[in-house]
């Protein structure tokens, strides 16, 4: 599997879509399906049966969005930009913002 460019806990935003424009924090990523949920993003309604411990009814949760329709937050000013890599002098390999060129906090 290659190594994603976003990650659980980064902020990003949505670049196409329904919620195209929002933004949100990663909440999960799904490496095999190239998708990740976003927080408040892509909500679905979901029909839940009665149990014992939970009462039925309608529920709404997010749903997993691929990440080609998701940006990286720039953490300079939060506008969306492409992610890079690069090895700094002590040898750790960290993602930073095109943008702005700012490091992106692994």
């Amino acid at each position: 599997m290659a190594m994603l460019k976003i990650k659980k806990g980064d902020h990003v935003v949505v670049r196409a879509g329904k919620d195209k424009g929002k933004h949100g924090e990663v909440l999960k990523v799904i490496p095999r399906e190239n998708r990740a949920v976003v927080h408040g993003v892509n909500f679905v309604k979901r029909h839940q049966r009665q149990t014992p411990e939970q009462d039925g009814g309608i529920t709404s949760r997010e749903a997993p969005v691929h990440i080609s329709n998701l940006a990286l937050e720039d953490p300079k000013d939060g506008k969306p930009t492409r992610v890079g890599f690069k090895t700094l002098k002590d040898g750790r390999k960290v993602r930073f913002a095109k943008r702005s060129g700012e490091v992106i906090n692994d």
